[in-house]
């Protein structure tokens, strides 16, 4: 089952991951990390086909897909 891990110290929260995921299961946590900033979180891993959408618009490398 296909999934994706966050790594919170590289997330910079800027949302783009949130708008490429074609079902919405990337979205911002409301509340800010260490650094001030709203990391992205995942969630409903049964939902995710592995597209890697997400993995490829992150700036900053924070998100790796698994297969």
């Amino acid at each position: 089952m296909p999934h994706i891990v966050i790594e919170e110290s590289r997330c910079k929260g800027c949302g783009l991951c949130t708008t490429a995921c074609p079902r919405n299961l990337v979205s911002l946590n409301d509340k800010p990390n260490s650094m001030g900033y709203r990391i992205a979180v995942f969630s409903d891993a049964g939902k995710c086909t592995g597209c890697t959408l997400c993995a490829e618009i992150c700036p900053d490398v924070a998100i790796t897909v698994f297969r």
